[in-house]
Formats: structure tokens, sequence, C-alpha cells
């Protein structure tokens, strides 16, 4: 449809409902609205924001899709439990900032959750409309919706109030989405919160990890200065577990709780030859040179050491695989493969930053894994050596096994390799905190209905909990821990 279609049909529909109510027949005839976006071949060559937005009729009309359903299922796909169809109604009646004043009574992040959540798999899953279809890409678009009426409101920054000072203090170890959540909501309930950050700049992943073409750094920049607003204390480049332990904040500074939300960091390897090769790197390592360190920006002076590659190889079939090898040809790249040993649809990136990745010219190698990096004399990069796979049954994880094809080897010359398979818990805050219970795995055990761990007035969430996972659950841990928290010293507090 056109721009002037799209506009005729909302003008229709708004007269429609003056005389009579929309019927779930009449919702299901409109069509979804596609989100805006750069031309693939455009923006292969900067780091602009792909997807732009919802224009007003656009966003009105997906509104308008919604049946605005009794039970609200969607509701019960959302770690953090937004009133999905009361802001959704809202914006179909053009009253976007109650539509953010009802987003915010949960989600302190719209802007960045209605970009980078997975509500294919979350809210969208459970929706009605998108079970009609039997697609959930074809459900009511929940998150550019709520990336609609947060962008409507960049220049206002609404500060939520805080209640009365409590006297009581608490420390927040890491300044990811969970952190930013949990300060915000310790803080409304008037305690003295202090965020503390390891790196330089605040906002975790979202700085780091995630490249500015998905998440452009300002929108993180704005919330973090909500919170100082609101009078959260946010010191930096300070590393619980080296500058002071958990223990020392405690015991020694005065805190009466703490929360941990320093996510996973800490990247796998494949245990394969040649990963110790001049030009192979974590996709940590990558994506924070790029993004936090600016390496992206040539033009600005930022003297950021990192490959000018021409050719990459890729491996994993996540988010951060996708961002890296998209990431990859920003900085330049003229060949970028994506190396999976499952399919496509074993891939557990988002769907569209799957369809991105491949308008932008990322060459797929599915069913293959590397076996060996291979170098030459000066220990440079310069082919991988991969296996071709078949699909067995499904494994632990209920994706089907990949099973290697002996004798399927062959070579795929490279430069450059990044390995984007995962990442596990730094082991800094378990070797530092007498006391606190860690599993196999190295994540810290919590009682899930309260994020409480082992050590009293200790609480914790998102990655370092549950493993590598997303924005959204990470802020769903934050709210749990923070309303946990605040119960703790209520009862501290009157003892």
């Amino acid at each position: 449809m056109t721009d002037k279609e799209k506009q005729q049909l909302l003008q229709q529909l708004l007269e429609k409902q003056k005389t009579d109510k929309l019927k779930p027949t009449d919702r299901y005839k409109i069509p979804p609205q596609d989100m805006p976006e750069q031309n693939p071949v455009t923006r292969r060559s900067n780091v602009n924001e792909v997807a732009t937005g919802y224009t007003e009729t656009q966003a009105r009309l997906e509104a308008m899709r919604c049946l605005q359903c009794k039970k609200a299922p969607c509701i019960n796909g959302c770690p953090v439990r937004i009133k999905i169809r009361d802001f959704i109604s809202a914006i179909a009646d053009g009253h976007y900032k109650k539509a953010l004043d009802i987003i915010k009574e949960n989600s302190l992040l719209p802007a960045v959750c209605g970009r980078v959540c997975p509500q294919e798999v979350q809210c969208q899953q459970t929706c009605t409309v998108g079970l009609k279809f039997k697609d959930p890409t074809k459900a009511v678009s929940i998150g550019r919706l709520e990336r609609f009426v947060a962008d409507f409101d960049q220049n206002v920054g609404s500060i939520p109030a805080v209640a009365a000072e409590t006297g009581m203090k608490v420390a927040v170890i890491g300044s990811g989405p969970g952190g930013i959540v949990t300060a915000a909501d310790l803080r409304r309930a008037g305690h003295d919160v202090t965020i503390f950050e390891a790196f330089h700049k605040t906002g975790g992943v979202m700085v780091y990890g995630i490249p500015e073409f998905r998440i452009p750094k300002a929108i993180v920049q704005k919330e973090i200065d909500i919170l100082a607003k609101m009078g959260v204390k946010i010191i930096c480049n300070f590393i619980v577990g080296r500058t002071r332990t958990i223990e020392q904040l405690l015991k020694k500074d005065g805190f009466d709780a703490a929360y941990i939300g320093v996510g996973a960091g800490l990247p796998r390897f494949m245990g394969i030859e040649g990963e110790s090769l001049i030009g192979v790197y974590s996709a940590n390592e990558y994506l924070t040179r790029a993004n936090l360190m600016k390496a992206y920006d040539f033009g600005s002076g930022a003297d950021t050491p990192i490959a000018l590659s021409r050719k990459v190889a890729v491996m994993g079939g996540g988010n951060v695989a996708m961002d890296s090898a998209r990431t990859a040809l920003r900085l330049g790249a003229e060949k970028v493969y994506l190396v999976y040993r499952r399919t496509e649809m074993e891939m557990p990136a988002r769907i569209e930053e799957i369809h991105h990745a491949q308008e932008e010219g990322i060459e797929f190698h599915i069913l293959q894994s590397p076996k060996r990096i291979i170098g030459d004399q000066n220990s440079r990069v310069i082919a991988i050596e991969c296996l071709k796979y078949r699909l067995g049954e499904p494994d632990d994880s209920g994706r089907r096994r990949p099973i290697p094809i002996e004798g399927s080897e062959f070579r795929i010359d490279v430069d450059t390799c990044i390995i984007a398979i995962g990442n596990i818990a730094n082991p800094l805050i378990r070797q530092t905190t007498p006391g606190l219970n860690f599993n196999k795995w190295g994540n810290i055990v919590v009682d899930e209905e309260t994020m409480a761990t082992s050590v009293q007035g200790v609480y914790a969430g998102g990655d370092i909990v549950s493993g590598a996972a997303t924005v959204i659950l990470a802020m769903g841990q934050g709210r749990i821990a923070a309303a946990a928290i605040n119960q703790y010293l209520e009862k501290k507090k009157k003892k």
C-alpha cells in the first residue's frame, strides 16, 4: 500500500468506529504494517539504524489490528508483564503519551526492548492474531509499536517519581538492562542506590555488544541519564571483585543489600587447531572494539586497533553471530561467511536479524563447521578447513543434533575468523565471594521467586544467573529482585 492508501484506510476505520465498533473480521483485514528500512545496499556502508520506525499512520493501523482480547494472552509472553492490550489501545486512539506511561509502569527501557526483544517467541507468539494466521510474524507487531511510542517521546524523557528517602543503601553491580531496571525500581522506593560499572561507559551489553545499527547508543544514554536525574549514583571503572569485593561493600562500605547483574561476558571458544592465530577474534572482543571503542568510525580519529579484513568467517547462528557478520561488512569486508553446523531453521537468532543479514549479502554456510583454522608462516589466518554435517535426532536443546560427515572436509580462504558460539560467566565474582553458590556452568544459583542468592542481602539476575539470554529476561529478573530487596530492606529497617 502507498502512504496515501494507508492514510485513506485509517480514515475509513476511524469513521467506522464512530458508528460501529470494529469487529475481529474488520481487524483481520487490516494488512500488517511492514517496518520501513534503509536500503540493504546503502546500509552496508553505514552504521545508521537499519529500521527507521513506523509513521504515525502505520502505528495506528497496526494498533487497530489488535483484537483487545479480554484475557490478553500476549501479557503472559512478556517477562516484565507490560499491559500490552492497554498501551496498544491508546496508540489506536492516538494517545501516544498515555501509551508510553502504561509501558513505563513495567519497563524503563521501551526504546531498547522495542528494538531488540525477540517478540516473535515471547509476546507475539501468544498473540491471538498471530495464532489466527498460524504465523507469529503476522501477529500484532507489539515491539514495533513499543518502539514507536518510545521514540515519539525521545525529547520528553519523563522522570519517574521517587519516594521519601529510606536511609537504606543498595549496591547494583553492572549497568546492563537488568541493573538499570533494578536500580530504577529501588530508587523509586526511596533507597540510596549506587551502580558500579566495570567499563568506562554504562549500558552493559547494550553498549559494547549490540551494534549501533540495531540500538543507537544515544538511546541507551538517555535511559542512563534518567537514572542519574532520579538520584542514582553511577561509578564507572569499578570492578567488583578487584576494586572492592561484595563482602567489603556490605560489611565495610555501609551497603544494606546488593544486586549482581554482571552478565556472562567470558567468550566460549571451539577448542580447535588455530584459534590462537592472528586474525581470530571472539565476538565479544570484536564487537567491543567496534561498538564501545568506535572502530567503525574511521573518520573520527578513534585509535582502536581492529582487523581491516577482506574475507571474514563468523562461526555461530545466534544474534551475536549476526551482529558480528554485519559489523564486519560495515568495517569494509568484501566477503562475509556465516558458518553454522545446523540449518537456518535451528538458528537461535531472531528471524528479523537473519533476514537483514541475508539482505545485506552475508553468505550462509549451513550444516558446516570449522575443523581447524589455517595460518601462514607469520601465524596469520589464511583459511578455515570445514567439515559438512547432517542432522540427526533432537538433543537436550530440542534441536536436531548435527552429525559430521566423514571425508567431507573442504577449505574456505579467509583472513579473519570471529567465534560467536556463546558466553559463560566470568569467574571473578565466584573467586572473590565466599558463601555464594554457583551451578556447574558457573552461574549464580538463586531462588527464582525472589532472585535471592545463598548470601543474605545479595540478589542476582540476568545472564550471570540464566546464561546468555535476552535483554527483556534480564529486566524481568531485575524487577523481581528489586521487589524482593524492598521487602528485605523493610524488614531490616524494623530490626
